[in-house]
């Protein structure tokens, strides 16, 4: 039997640490939903028994997969344990994909059972149901007129002894989909190595509260869920938004007194932007987690000055979850913004390198992709062989992202290596395109991106939303980039648009953009 082989011991796998907190914190408080009942570390772990109980008792369990596809609710944490230790696989659906994302994960991810929140997905179950003959049971949460009702059926268990399977380190025990942004979505096993790499370094690395009061409003089906265990583990507490709203997270913050929460950038300019913003109470706000796309360094300063020196990044993504890079609130220079729009400098427990196209080591300063080695990253995408060769050439996982090495050691990502626009010859980089263009008083966001053009074969293009009541004309936008970068990075067309298109994970949607201003 090979070390890949060999069953990780349970005391290792990344469920048991979170049972064991849970109980030992067994009449504490644990998660509320705003508005909405308290449950204890003790009322959890006899949920997730009962789950997991209820899970094996359709067959889910032994490897078997099965898709979750509920927005925020004490469910999908209970859940999400409760398939662990059914030793089924998740495979996560995100609430904001189409149909045909999440037919295509059922597909692709040979899903056999799905879990869904009725209130919200009852419709989607039953146009998946009748798209494809793949799933053998469907769940719902609550009473629905497709499928089986899982809270009841979990009611009719006794909780009991949870306890989680001893499984090999590579083991898939969930499969989550790439944003498809750039092609067809490909599946990222997880296993409990990767796992349990990824929650030691957020333990070690993360800039946590003493006793965490944790605000979920990303979804706790992806990113948001993977703060419970920390939170837990050091003692804290959760409070669950069913979605982001700015006015509710601000409401939040103070009502609650929370000291932490996860946002994306676009998030972060909401809360900005918000007319009531300083009217309310932050000041409880000790930490601010914020990653998954570049943040304007202009816009960043402006949260440091406004909410205070809370804001700690993280970089990673699914290949390689969380945590590659991190830049910690004392490293966020609101002087310095070169510092401001850096990804932060590699945790001791991967090795990070800049590379070129041959895998060689570029030179500090100059462009080169980040690579990554380590237990945080991926054995390879799902029967993508072709793929895998690419991403995982050399030894190395081909992040697909470009940055810059700074004397100090802090990475600064200047672009997505396919946005990479080329025009008239020249390499343009849109990251830097967007941070002159963010400069200006009255954007609110920008995204920069490349159009086709008969004269230069990518126009450099940007669409721009400005601040209420604000106004600017494009010509005005085009002379401040050439004034700093140059003709050739200065946009030939400049669209104001309302909002800027999200991808399900809240990264700017520069393929819709493409797509809309051809």
């Amino acid at each position: 039997m090979s070390s890949s082989d060999t069953p990780m011991h349970p005391a290792h796998y990344p469920v048991l640490p979170i049972i064991n907190a849970l109980r030992r914190d067994a009449d504490r408080p644990i998660i509320q939903m705003v508005g909405g009942p308290v449950w204890t570390g003790g009322q959890l772990v006899d949920a997730i028994s009962q789950y997991a109980q209820a899970l094996s008792a359709r067959g889910i369990a032994g490897g078997k997969r099965v898709a979750l596809l509920a927005g925020n609710s004490v469910e999908v944490v209970i859940l999400h344990n409760a398939i662990g230790f059914s030793g089924a696989g998740l495979v996560t659906m995100h609430p904001m994909g189409s149909a045909d994302d999440h037919l295509f994960a059922i597909e692709d991810g040979e899903v056999e059972a799905l879990i869904y929140d009725p209130a919200k997905f009852e419709k989607r179950a039953a146009e998946l149901m009748a798209r494809t003959n793949r799933l053998k049971s469907v769940l719902s949460l609550g009473e629905a007129a497709t499928g089986e009702n899982l809270k009841t059926l979990a009611a009719t268990f006794t909780p009991g002894p949870v306890e989680p399977p001893a499984l090999p380190p590579n083991t898939v025990t969930r499969l989550s989909y790439s944003g498809g942004t750039t092609g067809t979505p490909k599946a990222i096993p997880g296993n409990p190595r990767s796992g349990a790499a990824a929650l030691s370094i957020m333990m070690q690395e993360w800039e946590w509260p003493i006793e965490p009061r944790l605000l979920a409003t990303v979804p706790l089906s992806h990113a948001g869920g993977t703060l419970f265990a920390p939170a837990v583990l050091r003692h804290g507490s959760m409070v669950v938004l069913p979605s982001f709203d700015a006015k509710a997270v601000l409401e939040a913050v103070q009502t609650y007194r929370i000291n932490c929460m996860m946002l994306v950038p676009t998030m972060i300019y909401a809360l900005l932007d918000h007319p009531d913003f300083d009217s309310y109470d932050l000041s409880s706000l000790e930490t601010i987690f914020y990653g998954a796309s570049l943040m304007s360094p202009v816009r960043l300063k402006e949260a440091i000055e406004r909410i205070g020196p809370v804001f700690f990044q993280f970089y990673g993504q699914a290949e390689a979850p969380m945590t590659v890079t991190t830049m910690r609130r004392g490293e966020h220079d609101p002087d310095n913004p070169q510092r401001l729009a850096s990804c932060g400098r590699p945790v001791p427990y991967v090795n990070v390198a800049l590379l070129d196209d041959d895998c060689n080591p570029v030179a500090d300063g100059e462009p080169g992709e980040i690579c990554v080695r380590g237990p945080l990253v991926m054995d390879g995408y799902l029967n993508r062989e072709e793929t895998n060769r690419e991403t995982l050439r050399g030894g190395w996982l081909h992040t697909g992202d470009v940055a810059v090495k700074d004397p100090d050691g802090f990475l600064r990502i200047v672009d997505r290596k396919k946005d990479m626009i080329v025009s008239g010859g020249f390499n343009v980089f849109p990251s830097e395109v967007e941070n002159v263009i963010a400069s200006h008083p009255a954007v609110a966001q920008v995204s920069v991106f490349g159009t086709p053009d008969e004269k230069w074969g990518e126009a450099v293009t940007a669409a721009v939303v400005l601040r209420p009541g604000m106004r600017v004309e494009a010509a005005e936008i085009t002379a401040l980039v050439r004034e700093h970068k140059g003709p050739v990075q200065a946009p030939k067309y400049v669209h104001f648009v309302d909002a800027i298109p999200q991808t399900a994970v809240g990264k700017p949607d520069k393929k819709a953009l493409r797509k809309r201003f051809a």
